[in-house]
């Protein structure tokens, strides 16, 4: 079975190297896609458009051309992990959950037992909840069991 995912969320650890290194050792036919992961490239998308002078502005063409990447990726995956980290909130990884979950895209959340509460609604929609990427790989062989 060869599978799409798409790896959302969390920017600042090496949590997408470990479950693609995990899919590889394991001889899984997963092609995996992702957010451009490099913060001042993903905040400079829009300034091709024309220079703002206006910070709003500047982020709203910058979110506008990073969408065009991550609703064509989220519309072609089969599965979409999404990372919650501790120390920054990824308000765009809860959008992503939530636009999966209106398309009918299954996704597996991946963060700490300590921010339950607050992504109550986001695991709720989820198809699984992993504390680990050793989980999520985990998941993975299953799902792409023949």
């Amino acid at each position: 079975m060869s599978l799409s995912v798409y790896l959302a969320g969390e920017i600042h650890t090496n949590w997408r190297d470990e479950i693609i290194k995990g899919a590889a050792d394991n001889n899984l036919n997963i092609n995996f896609t992702s957010a451009v992961t490099d913060h001042d490239a993903s905040d400079a998308a829009g300034d091709v458009l024309g220079v703002e002078q206006n910070n709003f502005w500047r982020d709203h063409k910058s979110a506008k051309v990073n969408a065009i990447r991550t609703k064509t990726l989220l519309e072609d995956c089969d599965l979409m992990v999404v990372r919650f980290g501790d120390k920054y909130k990824q308000w765009n990884a809860a959008f992503e959950a939530g636009y999966c979950a209106a398309i009918a895209t299954p996704y597996i959340t991946l963060h700490a037992e300590d921010i339950i509460h607050p992504l109550k609604e986001v695991d709720a929609a989820a198809m699984a909840w992993a504390t680990s990427t050793e989980q999520v790989i985990e998941i993975l062989k299953y799902v792409s069991r023949q």
